[in-house]
């Protein structure tokens, strides 16, 4: 359930010396970071894991405009935080979204209310279900029913009040791109070539041209 501090990720943005132990998240260690970390450590809302559990309690943490019962549940790239202020304290809701620096490590971005009404995740896979539907399963962990034109390793913007699929930013020439993983994690850049044969991209990064797994990038807008 925990986690010591030294094995942690190097792409969580976390202080090296602090408590032994941190939170575990229940999924994929390296693809995110739990909201525990995120609200103590990297929005400094609070100092204590027993005042992140109480603003859990409070119903005072959403992630991509649900709420949050459980403090080891993973945030991953481009997924949207809310938090709640209490009733009668005048302050308004803030919005962040998980970003990648060229540190190589996730980060906060503060957004508006509108921008934080959608999201971008990666299309991992398709599947064709009965009655001819088409089940796309995306980076985030979740699946929807959609009739709209994508393929794997494309994007898909999501409206997160409607739950539907808004639109697909295809993986091609031109497309603009963010690099997750590898040695060039953190950068953006826009795509020069797409070699599928060899599951690559041809990307220009900072006035330079690099060869890029396509598993370790996802399209943007």
């Amino acid at each position: 359930m925990h986690l010591k501090r030294e094995q942690s990720p190097k792409n969580w943005p976390i202080e090296r010396k602090g408590t032994t132990y941190l939170v575990r998240p229940r999924s994929s260690i390296e693809q995110g970071v739990p909201i525990s970390i995120i609200f103590r450590d990297m929005l400094k809302f609070a100092k204590t894991r027993r005042e992140v559990k109480k603003a859990i309690n409070a119903k005072q943490i959403m992630l991509n405009n649900k709420v949050i019962f459980d403090e080891r549940r993973n945030a991953v790239l481009f997924d949207i935080i809310t938090i709640i202020p209490p009733k009668d304290s005048g302050i308004n809701e803030k919005h962040y979204k998980i970003t990648m620096g060229k540190n190589k490590k996730f980060g906060l971005e503060e957004i508006d209310g509108k921008e934080a009404g959608h999201k971008i995740a990666k299309v991992i896979n398709k599947k064709t279900l009965k009655g001819n539907k088409m089940q796309v399963n995306l980076s985030d962990g979740r699946n929807f029913i959609s009739n709209i034109k994508c393929k794997v390793n494309d994007s898909v913007k999501i409206n997160l009040k409607s739950k539907k699929l808004e639109d697909c930013l295809p993986l091609k020439k031109d497309a603009k791109v963010i690099v997750f993983a590898g040695k060039h994690a953190g950068e953006n850049g826009v795509v020069k070539e797409v070699d599928e044969e060899n599951n690559r991209v041809r990307l220009e990064s900072e006035g330079k041209l690099v060869n890029i797994l396509i598993k370790q990038l996802m399209v943007r807008e």
